[in-house]
């Protein structure tokens, strides 16, 4: 299963809106895996990465691919997010499509998510605090509309590199974690 390239800050396609995919079409399994590998692949060298969407793939399709610490993994096929809280909050934020550079963004606390899964059975959920879901949900379901992290950057001078977040602020963030420590 071949890890494949991720678009990077810059590349016109990251900014294009994903269409609806057919949940049960059989490339949706193959790319499925794809986003797997990729994740894994990315997770292990750099010690970031929970989240990706099939548009840093450069494949205009509704689908991300999640995979938080000792949890299944989870494939959302049109994900979409149907309530949002009014309560806000701000999280250190980064991407694989740009992974040296850190910024705050706001984003709801809480949020009701709708989405197929590989069967083609829509479900709904809420997300928060939980693990982060909330923050990483809308930040998955941004690249599919062609939204990035550094566009909702709350101050610019939040803005920092991968060196000066580790230094600073790594230990408290959820994000993250020791390269060494992460279990394939």
């Amino acid at each position: 299963m071949p890890i494949r390239p991720i678009l990077q800050l810059g590349d016109p396609l990251l900014r294009q809106i994903a269409l609806p995919a057919d949940p049960t079409a059989p490339e949706i399994q193959s790319l499925i895996r794809d986003l797997s590998d990729t994740l894994a692949h990315w997770r292990s060298v750099t010690g970031y990465g929970r989240g990706i969407a099939a548009l840093q793939l450069g494949v205009l399709q509704r689908i991300i691919f999640l995979k938080l610490p000792d949890a299944n993994p989870w494939p959302l096929i049109n994900p979409e997010i149907i309530k949002r809280s009014e309560e806000k909050i701000t999280v250190w934020d980064a991407c694989l499509s740009f992974l040296s550079i850190f910024m705050q963004v706001e984003r709801h606390r809480q949020i009701t998510v709708r989405y197929q899964n590989l069967d083609g059975k829509t479900i709904e959920f809420e997300a928060g605090d939980d693990r982060n879901l909330s923050e990483l949900l809308q930040h998955e379901i941004d690249h599919l509309d062609g939204i990035l992290a550094i566009d909702r950057v709350v101050d610019l001078k939040t803005i920092c590199t991968r060196e000066e977040f580790e230094k600073r602020y790594r230990d408290s963030s959820p994000y993250a974690v020791t390269p060494a420590t992460i279990k394939p």
